[in-house]
């Protein structure tokens, strides 16, 4: 490219953001807008022309966009077109890497939460954990987008991070990327009448999982309630979230979606289900800090429509919700569009739902499981995660045993 070229580059660019924004920013607006664009068409020149080695204008372009949006929230993101690519697969199969939900919290790398059964979960990591390196690689200033193309790689390949725990403890992993599992759902019968519900994260197909699991716990048994649990269940899709509400839900409002822009403001609500799909039970609910995002939504709507009793510990506070618009060239944004609203009206964003009933987790028996947690000199110390050896299972089912006691839900 010639050096006038390279010029007018900067300047086109400048005026093109200047008329596309011109129609919608007041005077003043305008103004401030058309100083930063210049401010920009100078720095822009100036790196063209005086930069120890010549650089390619399209990667300064791209940087620029990508700290724009990276500015804006830690959610907000530009997907070159392997990463779009790669969410689409996410949502409707499988894919290869460790299996945990990050995000930025603190300006620090951190885990919202393992997916159950992936390599992540067998290794031991935990909501709240901080990663500090991945490989040899420092996360300080790292985007989401840059540290999940890290973590995902192919089956059999070994990834190490160095985790800060509870703001003291700091160690390493390794652990062996594996095919991540995309089935959701899990149930079992905790004794006759009383069920047991484990959905670990929200796709396409959560409800199909869902209705199946249900159909099979009332096959088996007069069902007198459920403990759904939404531990470490870091989100997933809203439309799937909206969907499992709804099964539990015959009237009411669900979730209430609100944005700067008029399409964005939604309100969903549920719906009446066939006769043959009408779960006339309590349930009780089980969150703690990873249960995120869609995880709350489903939480909140139940609890609020006092369809559901609450137990366990805070959750996590993800209550943003992101849009993935495809633009050319097979590229995406990822932009924070909106927040959500629980049918009484609170916005979680950062401050997490509260139990109904704290009860934190402990350990009540030496019996081995093959989730493992990582102490502080990397060995491995036992966490229960059998249903039948919770201790926060135990005392849900405890609960719901003596729900018309304590409670008055509507079902």
């Amino acid at each position: 490219m010639s050096k006038l070229k390279r010029s007018i580059l900067p300047v086109f660019l400048g005026l093109f953001l200047f008329i596309l924004f011109s129609q919608a920013l007041s005077l003043e607006k305008k103004e401030d807008t058309f100083k930063a664009l210049k401010l920009f068409s100078q720095i822009f020149r100036l790196i063209e022309e005086n930069y120890v080695t010549e650089v390619n204008p399209k990667d300064l372009i791209f940087g620029a966009i990508e700290g724009m949006l990276s500015s804006l929230d830690p959610y907000s993101s530009l997907m070159k077109p392997d990463e779009f690519k790669e969410l689409e697969i996410e949502t409707k199969g499988s894919f290869t890497g460790i299996g945990i939900e990050i995000t930025i919290k603190d300006d620090i790398l951190t885990v919202v939460a393992p997916i159950e059964d992936t390599p992540a979960w067998k290794a031991g990591l935990k909501p709240g954990d901080k990663i500090l390196k991945i490989d040899e690689k420092s996360t300080k200033g790292m985007k989401i987008t840059e540290a999940v193309k890290l973590l995902r790689g192919p089956k059999g390949t070994p990834v190490k991070l160095t985790i800060l725990r509870n703001e003291k403890d700091v160690f390493e992993v390794t652990i062996i990327r594996d095919v991540i599992p995309i089935r959701s759902v899990k149930s079992k019968l905790l004794e006759p009448g009383y069920g047991y519900v484990r959905i670990s994260q929200f796709q396409e197909k959560t409800l199909e999982e869902l209705v199946e699991a249900l159909k099979k716990l009332e096959k088996e048994t007069d069902l007198k309630g459920i403990v759904l649990d939404l531990r470490n269940n870091p989100g997933g899709l809203l439309s799937s979230a909206v969907e499992i509400s709804d099964e539990f839900l015959e009237n009411g409002t669900i979730v209430s979606i609100k944005g700067r822009n008029p399409s964005n403001q939604m309100e969903f609500k549920a719906t009446k289900n066939p006769p043959d799909r009408q779960h006339k039970y309590p349930i009780v609910i089980l969150i703690n800090h990873g249960t995120a995002s869609a995880a709350e939504i489903v939480t909140g709507a139940l609890k609020d429509n006092k369809r559901a009793l609450v137990v366990g510990e805070k959750s996590f506070g993800k209550g943003s919700v992101q849009t993935v618009i495809p633009i050319e060239d097979n590229y995406a944004v990822r932009l924070t569009t909106a927040y959500y609203y629980t049918p009484s009206g609170i916005n979680i964003n950062k401050q997490g739902l509260k139990p109904d009933f704290e009860i934190p987790q402990m350990d009540l028996a030496k019996k081995q499981s093959p989730h493992e947690t990582l102490s502080k000199d990397n060995t491995t110390i036992s966490s229960l995660t059998s249903p039948e050896d919770d201790f926060q299972v135990k005392m849900a089912l405890n609960l719901l045993k003596n729900i018309a006691v304590i409670s008055h839900l509507k079902y």
